[in-house]
């Protein structure tokens, strides 16, 4: 795999939208706090006050007031010199979770899924760029990258991204094209917008999208769509296994309407 962020396990950072003006209808100290959150990550759990303030842009005297307002909270920890995030700032992830309570319904599907095909089943939906996972079962690990519910993957070299760009129309999904970090992380990755966007419209004919070894070498994902009663798609299921047990051909022809059908389960249960 080529040299890139993803190879450590890291979930990629979203980027972060241009900050409008401040005013009534935005408050530039919060939008600052969700900055520092932001700053924890795989690769920095533990900072120091610079360390905090370099990564979100922030004054040392700014980055200070919002992490001892986030200690006194209860969000941060510190001895003095490092801080750290507490397990209570997942409550903020957890209030989204817990307001879409299909995914606890949703997971006796994608276990069963899980069980027919023995390969790992993923539940996302689009996050600006990026794909973001609500709901995981796996198999055994098959990927370098650590992943779990929150973490993030770009859209352009995903199936479930792909396939959830194919929700927007055309116009939207190259603006979000153009607005991704595209590199190649292998040597199989389209980076291409011209190409990216005939990917997409392909996933959008077809209703479901496969992504051979564009994320990582070796790895080969396949999505279907999770839409709503509008036939809206709000989510995607995909299942992901190993190109050396299981081709793309196979995974297509065996296991694709497998995961078709766990899908429109899980749609009629919106």
């Amino acid at each position: 795999m080529a040299t890139h962020a993803l190879k450590t396990g890291t979930p990629k950072t979203p980027k972060t939208p241009e900050a409008p003006a401040p005013g009534d209808s935005y408050v530039q100290s919060f939008a600052r706090g969700l900055q520092v959150i932001r700053s924890f990550s795989e690769s920095a759990p533990r900072q120091t006050l610079s360390e905090v303030a370099a990564a979100s842009g922030l004054t040392r005297a700014g980055a200070r007031r919002i992490l001892l307002t986030l200690q006194t909270l209860g969000y941060v920890v510190t001895d003095g010199k490092l801080f750290t995030l507490t397990p209570r700032i997942l409550d903020l992830g957890f209030a989204y979770l817990s307001s879409m309570p299909i995914w606890n319904r949703a997971e006796p599907v994608m276990e069963a899924l899980v069980q027919q095909v023995q390969e790992s089943c993923s539940a996302a939906v689009l996050d600006a760029t990026d794909i973001v996972y609500v709901m995981r079962v796996p198999t055994k690990k098959i990927m370098h990258i650590s992943l779990g519910v929150g973490s993030r993957l770009p859209a352009y070299c995903t199936s479930l991204g792909r396939l959830l760009l194919a929700d927007l129309e055309d116009n939207e999904v190259r603006a979000r094209l153009e607005a991704s970090s595209i590199e190649p992380l292998t040597k199989h990755t389209v980076t291409d917008i011209d190409a990216l966007m005939a990917k997409v419209a392909q996933a959008r004919r077809q209703h479901w999208c496969l992504v051979n070894q564009e994320l990582e070498e070796g790895l080969i994902s396949v999505a279907a769509p999770i839409v709503n009663k509008q036939g809206r798609m709000v989510a995607a299921l995909n299942i992901s296994g190993q190109a050396n047990r299981t081709s793309a051909k196979v995974m297509q022809e065996t296991m694709l309407p497998a995961l078709i059908d766990a899908a429109k389960k899980v749609s009629l249960l919106l």
